[in-house]
């Protein structure tokens, strides 16, 4: 069964969560697995449980309660977003296997353009040098998982001030254009992401639709 990936560029947050929702509650053990990639207009998202206090100063940039795990972070245009809508038990994966192989794809990704990154057991996604690259937050309901991680790669990364980052106080950020030039075709970074993910997760080979194929 082939794995089916939508890029589906600069989408609303809150049609992506509830068209994720909406695919995890109608899909069968027969439907293929897919992974949506995904920018958002600029929004700050609050975890299941996430503590309000960590929203430091939101303004006119809108908070969105949504149903991941994890604290608040933020999301906007130049951040390129992976979300795995996967059926775990049918690739043979535990929650915390997903986590770490969607952690471990952006370390490798990044180690092809020369950056050293790590993930922390204390603190869910990836670090260069202490500064935070990549963000994560899952669902997971009737065994299949949705949201997922967050790469920066050429953003305004300012908003970030405006929150503890996943609940983390004085958190640095940082993304790919600081950390590498020229700053690689968006269209290749998703394809290597991608790539490597199957292989970090044992998935079944990608199937890519085409730019304008939306969610059903």
């Amino acid at each position: 069964m082939n794995l089916l990936v939508r890029p589906l560029g600069l989408q609303p947050y809150g049609d992506i969560w509830q068209a994720m929702r909406y695919f995890t509650d109608r899909r069968t053990p027969q439907t293929p697995d897919e992974l949506w990639l995904v920018e958002h207009p600029p929004v700050f998202t609050q975890g299941l449980n996430g503590d309000p206090a960590h929203l430091l100063a939101p303004g006119s940039i809108p908070v969105v309660q949504t149903d991941r795990g994890g604290q608040v972070t933020y999301h906007g245009p130049g951040q390129l977003i992976l979300y795995p809508l996967l059926d775990l038990k049918r690739n043979g994966l535990t929650v915390r296997a997903l986590v770490h192989g969607l952690e471990q794809s952006v370390i490798n990704l990044l180690k092809g353009y020369g950056i050293e990154a790590v993930a922390r057991p204390d603190a869910p996604g990836v670090y260069v040098a202490g500064a935070k690259i990549a963000s994560l937050g899952l669902k997971v309901r009737r065994g299949c998982s949705y949201h997922g991680i967050a790469l920066n790669v050429d953003m305004d990364l300012s908003p970030f001030e405006r929150i503890n980052p996943c609940g983390l106080q004085s958190q640095p950020m940082t993304q790919l254009k600081a950390l590498v030039a020229p700053l690689p075709d968006r269209d290749l970074l998703a394809h290597q992401w991608v790539d490597g993910l199957c292989r970090t997760l044992g998935l079944p080979p990608a199937h890519w639709m085409t730019d304008d194929a939306e969610p059903t």
